[in-house]
């Protein structure tokens, strides 16, 4: 029975974890899928890709405004498709033998799961493979969630997973779902020319976000796709190519692809996690301490399989706690996940970090509230843009940002200054008045916007 020092389940953000400082251990990576996990291969960066072209192929076809001729902006999906992971699949494979090529890292090949405290059996390829380990990491992601009608239905369906390698774009695409990942894919496949429905049983879109956001972008979402808020699925019929949703109003959908995107599920049940000590949430998460430590001596968990914010740049920061933790025992350091920014980025991009109005309304706290435009800045005069916006709730009496959220353009950028500012306790006075913002760059909306904070 092997034998590593160190052994990593999973070869996304856990496969960071081992750099040269590990070069004097005997360090094992399991993993059943392409190297990457999740974000390179078919989540975070291919969707990104595929956004940004939409975005182009909009441009184009909106090129008018400003007084532009231009061609119609047909997206060659199959062209397209092949740029975005014909890169991505050769970065995976050289990932992977970069790791074969080393003189201190193991590969095993498979899905691994726990035997006992430490100790777990690989099993891929007809074959499987028990090993051992002093300490492990569990960084195993998670995959889409499936409610039964459609799981039970028998019949075809997507997820993030696989939509983004179809050969062609549906005609008619359902999206089952109204967050961040239906809210991107509709964009993608409507600039790739599908019709696009969109099927969220909360009344508006995206309502995780500040209130302000999520109804102004459910506003934009219906001028270009059939939105329908308010409903659940309760049966998926039909056959494939020709499928019908039916929905708990009595309505139905017909279209021929169906797009599930209700959320995530963390794949601590692949693992045997019990068999190792490791106790889960009642969410499935695996439970961690401030350190990335779970319940298991000698066992580190990162990423979505145990975090509450399931971003890829938290899983990065959390495996630099672990990797710092593994090498340094008796001089641990925790993980932070304060003023946590994320993006989605459909048309218009959104961007947020910290509370939203509804969470400090909900908690009783005295906060104060500002929005600017884009269209009240000069930039945005340049962008024509009518429809996005800034806005910043800060504490009256420390007046020290409780939360930011823009909806336009660049917010992915936009929102950093905000996130810089609440990371290092700068208040709103300092990080407005101090530092130089350029005219007539779009960082004026920000600027604006924590000027119009009363404080």
């Amino acid at each position: 029975m092997p034998h590593h020092d160190l052994v990593v389940l999973g070869a996304g953000s856990g496969n960071t974890v081992i750099d040269d400082r590990f070069g004097g251990l005997d360090v094992a990576v399991v993993e059943e899928g392409p190297f990457g996990g999740t974000c390179l291969n078919r989540g975070c960066i291919p969707s990104k890709m595929l956004a940004h072209t939409a975005d182009v192929a909009d441009t184009v076809r909106e090129a008018g405004r400003f007084d532009v001729d231009a061609a119609p902006g047909v997206l060659r999906w199959p062209r397209v498709r092949d740029r975005v992971f014909g890169r991505l699949d050769g970065q995976a494979a050289e990932g992977e033998q970069g790791r074969r090529d080393s003189d201190f890292v193991t590969v095993h090949r498979g899905r691994a799961r726990f035997t006992g405290e430490r100790t777990l059996v690989v099993e891929g390829d007809g074959r499987e493979v028990h090993i051992t380990a002093d300490r492990v990491v569990v960084a195993v992601g998670s995959r889409p969630v499936v409610p039964p009608p459609v799981r039970d239905s028998g019949l075809p369906y997507e997820t993030s997973d696989t939509i983004m390698r179809r050969p062609t774009p549906p005609r008619h695409l359902a999206v089952l779902g109204g967050g961040y990942i239906a809210a991107e894919l509709a964009h993608v496949f409507h600039a790739a020319g599908s019709r696009i429905t969109v099927i969220e049983k909360q009344e508006t879109l995206l309502a995780p976000q500040d209130e302000s956001v999520s109804r102004a972008y459910t506003r934009l979402a219906r001028s270009a796709f059939d939105v329908r808020t308010g409903v659940e699925l309760t049966g998926l019929e039909g056959e494939p190519g020709r499928l019908r949703l039916r929905l708990d109003d009595g309505s139905a959908v017909e279209a021929d692809a169906l797009l599930v995107a209700v959320g995530r599920t963390p794949n601590s049940d692949t693992i045997d996690a019990d068999r190792a000590g490791i106790a889960l949430r009642e969410d499935g998460r695996v439970v961690v301490d401030a350190h990335q430590r779970t319940t298991a001596p000698g066992v580190f968990a990162l990423g979505d399989v145990c975090t509450p914010v399931p971003l890829k740049h938290v899983a990065n920061r959390e495996a630099q706690v672990v990797a710092h933790n593994l090498l340094h025992p008796d001089d641990l350091i925790a993980t932070s996940h304060d003023a946590v920014p994320a993006a989605v980025f459909t048309r218009p991009q959104i961007a947020q970090v910290g509370r939203t109005e509804q969470e400090c309304r909900d908690a009783g706290l005295d906060y104060t509230t500002a929005t600017r435009r884009y269209a009240d800045v000069a930039y945005g005069w340049a962008l024509e843009d009518t429809a996005g916006f800034c806005k910043v709730i800060a504490d009256p009496g420390t007046g020290r940002l409780l939360g930011a959220h823009i909806l336009g353009p660049q917010a992915s950028t936009l929102i950093q200054p905000l996130v810089v500012a609440m990371s290092l306790g700068i208040d709103v006075p300092t990080l407005a008045g101090t530092p130089y913002w350029i005219h007539p760059a779009l960082t004026e909306v920000v600027a604006n916007a924590l000027l119009d904070l009363d404080l």
